[in-house]
């Protein structure tokens, strides 16, 4: 006949092994609840600070990065892009508003390719900023890097059985110091809007669908 004490001892620790393993369990739901919590409000995050569409940063959160950057660019020139698309209600009311969104994304990602690690972010609609690194900030080295952004713009875009090209104004001017951003990005808007003046002039910079 088993000890009675023996029996005892054994159903204590079972008892603690059930309960050491409902412990573990609810530790380990506790663990999932937190880990979807900062997930979820990191998303959250996310969605408050980026273009839903196109991913890039948006309006708000690209002025709180360029601040930052400006603060930490220790001496480093600094160039300011702004561009919108040409024409581009002609992409939703020929192709409808799902070809304008592919449009858009392209164009999101084409600049974003062209900046590299540097901040770029849609703005709303179809106008995007950006603020580069530059090597210098000589005219010259702004006007190849207008020219080279225009032309990675402006190739095809595939949509479905055809193809679209969008052309872009760009405008880009120097940052002269940490407080200055507002400033260069106006005058990196009106020689953007110049471009779009003399583009209208020699219709060079019209849309063209191609099926």
């Amino acid at each position: 006949m088993p000890d009675p004490m023996t029996v005892a001892s054994g159903i204590s620790a079972a008892g603690a092994l059930v309960s050491a393993w409902q412990l573990r369990r609810r530790a380990l739901r506790a663990e999932a609840e937190i880990e979807l919590l900062h997930a979820e409000l990191e998303a959250e995050r996310h969605a408050a600070s980026h273009d839903p569409l196109t991913g890039l940063p948006n309006r708000r959160a690209f002025f709180r990065l360029a601040a930052t950057l400006l603060t930490d660019a220790a001496g480093r020139p600094l160039v300011a892009i702004v561009l919108d698309l040409d024409d581009f209600k002609q992409v939703n009311d020929r192709y409808g508003h799902a070809a304008g969104d592919q449009v858009l994304i392209s164009v999101a990602q084409r600049l974003a390719a062209f900046a590299g690690d540097n901040l770029v972010a849609r703005l709303g609609g179809d106008e995007f900023a950006g603020l580069l690194v530059s090597p210098t900030v000589d005219r010259r080295w702004i006007e190849h890097a207008t020219r080279r952004l225009c032309e990675a713009l402006a190739a095809p875009i595939p949509l479905g059985a055809r193809t679209v090209r969008v052309t872009a104004s760009v405008g880009l001017a120097p940052v002269h110091g940490p407080t200055q951003l507002t400033d260069a990005l106006c005058r990196a808007d009106a020689a953007m809007y110049q471009a779009k003046t003399v583009g209208a002039a020699r219709t060079a910079r019209q849309l063209v669908g191609e099926c």
